[in-house]
C-alpha cells in the first residue's frame, strides 16, 4: 500500500530538525538533516500502522473479513 501524508519539519533549537505528521497522532521524527528527519518520520508512521493493525487483528474473530479500500482526498 502506498499513501501520502503531510510532513511538517522545523529546525530544532538544539540543532538538527524535528518532524511531525498532523494526520497521524503521535507520529514524529527527528534527525541531524532534513532527510534524516523525514526518514525518521516515515519509520514512525510505519510503526504506528503496524502496531494498530496487529492490535486489531488480535481481537478479530475467525469469521472477520479483511479487505482493502482506496480513498481519494482532494
Amino acid at each position: 500500500m502506498k499513501a501520502e501524508f503531510t510532513a511538517i519539519i522545523e529546525a530544532a533549537t538544539e540543532g538538527g530538525y524535528w518532524a511531525i505528521c498532523p494526520e497521524i497522532p503521535g507520529a514524529n521524527g527527528q534527525g541531524d538533516t532534513l532527510e534524516e528527519a523525514k526518514e525518521s518520520l516515515k519509520n514512525a508512521i510505519q510503526l504506528i500502522f503496524e502496531d494498530r493493525l496487529a492490535d486489531i487483528r488480535r481481537e478479530l474473530s475467525k469469521e472477520a473479513i479483511e479487505d482493502t479500500i482506496s480513498i481519494s482526498i482532494p
